[in-house]
């Protein structure tokens, strides 16, 4: 292997000292206190009481694979259509994909906030043509349409970018192989674009786990997700030992499954016609 001269090792160094103090610094002090008391004594106690825990962990896994899932089948067919157009179509789109991305996730949250509660636009409406009005605000359905709004572009951009790398001989040979359209997409363009799915639903899961300010304000804080434990754990002195222990198990959750996704990604290029 090639020796890296010195000016490449000078160029790396503030890489490698930014992440050793924001990334690889905060990992371990969150690893210290979630094995350790008040005293700075070695327990498993913080572990050993997740259990109780259990239903928080339930609910936000069912609502970050509930949004993966969703965002997965709106995205897909999406890329494909946008893939297919022609490019300014494509410059088009993408600008409205990406738009809602420049603005604030407080923003955009407050914005459904204002479609969506009880005197909201949406309500309003309904009203007005004499329907009653709908609790939206608060309910499971809100705090997931919030996941998906919010990320949803994050599934659609690395399977858009996989798909117009898509060499179409494969289509044309699928093609005259006798495949219909279906069969093109299952045997061809799945199996191809499978790194860009990895990729997007990576992008969509991890922040979907993770996410509190949503589930405050779409769910009126019904929902207790694992966002808003954390915080509420390391605003008191003495919980942020626990609000440690659930960070470190939700960090071996996201590892565990970033690996399972990662292995069945390893096969993405394999097509069977």
């Amino acid at each position: 292997m090639k020796k890296r001269s010195w000016f490449e090792r000078i160029a790396a160094a503030p890489y490698v000292a930014w992440s050793a103090m924001f990334i690889i610094g905060p990992l371990l002090f969150v690893l210290f206190f979630a094995l350790t008391d008040a005293d700075g004594s070695f327990t498993p106690d913080n572990i050993l009481s997740l259990p109780s825990y259990s239903h928080t962990f339930g609910i936000s896994l069912g609502f970050s694979l509930i949004a993966t899932v969703v965002c997965l089948l709106i995205g897909y067919p999406l890329a494909y259509c946008m893939s297919r157009m022609s490019e300014r179509a494509r410059s088009v789109l993408t600008i409205l994909l990406m738009l809602p991305m420049w603005i604030s996730l407080l923003i955009r949250t407050y914005s459904l906030m204002a479609l969506l509660d009880n005197g909201g636009l949406v309500n309003s409406l309904l009203v007005g043509i004499g329907l009653p009005k709908i609790t939206f605000i608060g309910t499971e359905g809100a705090v997931i349409l919030g996941m998906i709004y919010d990320f949803l572009p994050y599934m659609v951009l690395p399977i858009y970018t996989s798909m117009t790398k898509l060499d179409r001989r494969y289509l044309e040979a699928a093609s005259d192989l006798g495949c219909n359209s279906l069969q093109t997409l299952f045997k061809v363009v799945l199996p191809l674009t499978m790194p860009g799915v990895i990729s997007g639903v990576t992008m969509v899961f991890v922040p979907s786990i993770s996410t509190f300010y949503i589930s405050q304000k779409l769910g009126g804080g019904v929902f207790d997700l694992l966002g808003d434990t954390i915080e509420r754990q390391f605003q008191l002195a003495d919980t942020y030992y626990i609000g440690a222990a659930i960070s470190l198990v939700m960090m071996i959750l996201i590892l565990i499954s970033l690996a399972v996704m990662n292995k069945f990604s390893d096969g993405g290029e394999d097509i069977i016609v």
